[in-house]
């Protein structure tokens, strides 16, 4: 059963950092595009960031470059998002994704909610 669990979310202060971790299982992540996106209640969810699966590669949201970082360790099947410098517009639940896009196979974590507050 394929299955992505992400953990790692919670409340920080604007200016704090939190590292999220996606475990994967029932499937081979190293062969997967893997991605954090995000969403607000009233908006469609929007791509943070991503890693390829082959180079590993990544691709960043102009909202979040240079303050997160997305990693993969395939070794453990997991999947980081290091978020530093957080800010309140970085309120959202975040989801980890594995996807094979030529193949049209996507796979959905249930979410972590990050809240940045004072």
């Amino acid at each position: 059963q394929v299955q992505l669990v992400e953990s790692g979310g919670g409340l920080v202060q604007p200016g704090g950092s939190l590292r999220l971790s996606c475990v994967a299982s029932g499937f081979t992540p190293s062969d997967y595009t893997m991605s954090w996106s995000r969403q607000v209640p009233g908006k469609e969810r929007e791509l943070a960031a991503e890693v390829s699966s082959a180079v590993s590669s990544t691709l960043y949201a102009d909202s979040v470059k240079g303050r997160f970082t997305i990693s993969r360790d395939n070794t453990k099947n997991t999947l980081y998002l290091q978020m530093n410098s957080l800010k309140p517009e970085d309120t959202a639940v975040y989801y980890c994704k594995a996807e094979v896009k030529w193949l049209g196979i996507t796979h959905w974590g249930q979410g972590t909610q990050v809240t940045v507050s004072s």
